[in-house]
């Protein structure tokens, strides 16, 4: 139990950092694709794709839990689907939040990395395919090292907005004490009890010092890829 934090606290910190790191995990694989078709590609549909990965940052976050929850409920078309076959449900679980987080968060880790590959000189990649490496070399050994600083600075990004999630969680998932209860649906909760201002301060004080660190740290990370911009 961290100092000064109660059970339930300290509960529904160590539930936020696991529903964020695994958002951010879960996000990347996507999020490079994605920020590689935007930054790099073009096609049919472009614009849509654009859209739908910027959506969520213009829904309001109610909205885009109620879509979650009509798609991957037990009810939903791709929820009754995992149900039926695998026997798992996102609704009202840890994992249904950490795909709330995931969705709510994906456009600042998609915008982060497109950014940096942006920044890539084309004609780095061009010199190691001239020297005979694979496409799959160049992007291992030139894109990615390169695209590193942005990456990261979106996975930070993407963290925290993941730990400060609210709208999309409890309407997917709900409010559940040692479930689907994280720092922000905890505030709410302390807020709504008589005397729970202590605890919901405490948390508040929690959120905003990781907040403050992700940012400075992000701050850093795209000082670095401005850096390699100006010095092109």
């Amino acid at each position: 139990m961290f100092d000064g934090l109660s059970p339930a606290e300290t509960q529904a910190l160590l539930l936020s950092l696991r529903v964020s790191f695994w958002a951010t995990l879960a996000s990347l694989p996507l999020g490079l694709l994605a920020a590689h078709a935007l930054a790099r590609w073009r096609f049919p549909g472009h614009g849509l794709l654009n859209l739908i990965v910027h959506l969520p940052l213009i829904l309001p976050p109610v909205v885009t839990g109620y879509l979650l929850l009509l798609s991957f409920g037990r009810q939903g078309w791709a929820g009754a689907a995992l149900w039926d076959w695998f026997g798992f449900t996102f609704a009202f679980r840890w994992t249904g939040a950490a795909l709330a987080a995931a969705v709510m968060a994906f456009p600042l880790l998609v915008r982060a990395i497109r950014l940096a590959l942006e920044a890539v000189d084309p004609r780095l990649e061009e010199a190691a395919a001239t020297l005979g490496a694979s496409r799959g070399m160049v992007y291992l050994t030139v894109t990615l090292p390169l695209i590193l600083p942005g990456l990261l600075a979106g996975a930070v990004l993407a963290f925290a907005k993941a730990m400060g999630e609210f709208g999309a969680t409890i309407t997917f998932v709900a409010n559940i004490p040692g479930e689907t209860q994280t720092l922000p649906t905890a505030i709410y909760s302390f807020l709504q009890v008589p005397g729970g201002d202590a605890g919901a301060l405490r948390l508040v004080l929690v959120s905003v010092a990781i907040a403050t660190l992700a940012l400075a740290l992000s701050e850093w990370l795209s000082r670095r890829i401005a850096a390699r911009i100006a010095g092109r």
